[in-house]
């Protein structure tokens, strides 16, 4: 039995912009995932987070579901545009009030919240302004940073300044498959910059006596194709935008030489001024992965273009393992070799896996009948059997028991996601959460992996 130790921190994950629903009520402004997903073919079907999961309205039952799966905490993310609708200037009370409501029954029900202050949803004004590539856009994330911990300090005491700040950058200015859809890699590398800036400002707006600060990055197992020099320095080229590009400025309060230097045709070094990297690199009190698949990559003879800005002869390769409904290839050992990699290289901070799941094809059945969404009714019992999400977790769980026992500082694990959700560009189709939502008629189902990670929390083991 793999066990861990008492006082890990079992949690789910959500952000705002997927499930919130409420978009233009209690007077909050449009983000740039409001613009984007109204774009034509930007989201898949047509899609828009303009209802999601309703969480806004239905956050009590979706808090009680919580109670009663065990969980300890609860990430989510709050909405900029909700408590400032332009990005700056007054707070706006009623969207306040929403993450005060909901944080006080996380709280009447035992479980700690753990918001982010940002995942992905800009004020549409500030991208007219230029948005993340634009350094004033730091300033403001600070100034709100400061403004929503002066309304939530008393109740909040983890904090979470980004979410993914790579995509941010990279999917949203250079490759334009998220918000706000450019495709401007210049931009995009000084974007990835004004968001670490952001945080930096940020965490000092805000870190108090009470108050533990950190940020989330997605990171990936890089390994080459073959060990032809190509691919190794495709490795070495993927690995310093996805990884070190993040890691280093914050853990070691520089840029990689190697990065820059692959970045120096792209754009230059201006936008990095005095006293960035020295507020970038000040110390966190826990660092958030986001951890789905590995990366296998090879040198291409042709030029490729991907979110590996400033690497063109790049393309990732298939490594041929079981895949997930994305189409992401399935590898607990990624994670557990990025544990260890993270223990070696880094200074020591405490860890926290703050999304880690996987999309599936689910069915919702009815009395052994597939095909028919909802909840349980009378004496049906509506269930979905969801065993390669339980494979999934229960893999990559294994590989956390196995990373602290090699002494890696892991405190806690978030599932993604609580609920199924907009995902994005994808739309409604891919399901990642552990409790099922027909969206037509907001009912939620808690799948088998729900059932089995309650019961994974009561043992505090596998």
């Amino acid at each position: 039995m793999s066990t861990f130790d008492p006082g890990f921190l079992w949690g789910a994950a959500t952000s705002s912009y997927q499930i919130e629903g409420a978009v233009a009520e209690d007077g909050r402004g449009p983000s740039i995932w409001d613009t984007f997903a109204a774009t034509p073919g930007a989201v898949r079907g047509g899609d828009t987070g303009a209802v999601a999961a309703d969480h806004y309205h239905r956050f009590p039952e979706d808090i009680a579901l919580m109670s009663q799966l065990g969980l300890r905490a609860y990430r989510f993310s709050l909405a900029w545009p909700r408590i400032q609708p332009t990005g700056s200037g007054p707070v706006n009370q009623r969207g306040l009030d929403f993450y005060r409501r909901l944080t006080d029954t996380l709280l009447d029900h035992g479980i700690q919240p753990w918001p982010t202050l940002y995942h992905w949803d800009l004020p549409q004004p500030l991208e007219d302004a230029g948005g993340w590539p634009v350094r004033d856009t730091a300033e403001r994330f600070a100034e709100y940073a400061a403004l929503t911990h002066d309304a939530l300090g008393d109740r909040i005491t983890h904090w979470t300044t980004l979410n993914e700040p790579w995509c941010s950058a990279f999917l949203g200015y250079a490759t334009g498959r998220h918000a706000p859809g450019r495709r401007e890699p210049a931009a995009a590398v000084r974007a990835a910059h004004h968001l670490l800036l952001a945080h930096g400002l940020a965490a000092e707006a805000i870190r108090d006596d009470d108050s533990h600060v950190g940020i989330t990055l997605n990171l990936t197992h890089v390994t080459p194709l073959t060990t032809e020099p190509a691919d190794l320095d495709a490795a070495r080229r993927v690995d310093g935008m996805q990884n070190r590009l993040f890691l280093d400025p914050l853990l070691r309060g520089a840029y990689p030489d190697d990065v820059l230097d692959d970045l120096r045709e792209v754009t230059g070094t201006g936008h990095i001024q005095d006293g960035d990297l020295k507020r970038i690199g000040a110390p966190l009190d826990h660092l958030g992965i986001n951890y789905y698949a590995p990366t296998l990559v090879a040198g291409s003879t042709a030029p490729v273009q991907s979110a590996y800005v400033g690497s063109p002869l790049v393309r990732v390769a298939d490594g041929g393992r079981p895949k997930t409904a994305m189409g992401w290839e399935i590898d607990d050992k990624g994670l557990l070799a990025l544990l260890l990699r993270l223990k070696a290289d880094y200074p020591a901070v405490p860890l926290y896996i703050t999304e880690n799941g996987a999309a599936f094809d689910d069915v919702v059945e009815r009395d052994g009948v597939a095909g028919v969404a909802g909840a349980v009714h009378g004496a049906v019992r509506e269930v979905v059997h969801d065993a390669d999400r339980i494979a999934y977790l229960d893999g990559h769980l294994r590989s956390c028991a196995r990373a602290i026992g090699q002494g890696v500082p892991l405190k806690g694990y978030f599932v993604w996601s609580l609920l199924d959700n907009f995902e994005w560009s994808f739309g409604y189709g891919p399901r990642f959460g552990i409790v099922h939502v027909d969206y037509a008629t907001q009912r939620r189902t808690a799948k088998d992996s729900a059932h089995w990670y309650a019961e994974v929390i009561r043992r505090g083991g596998l």
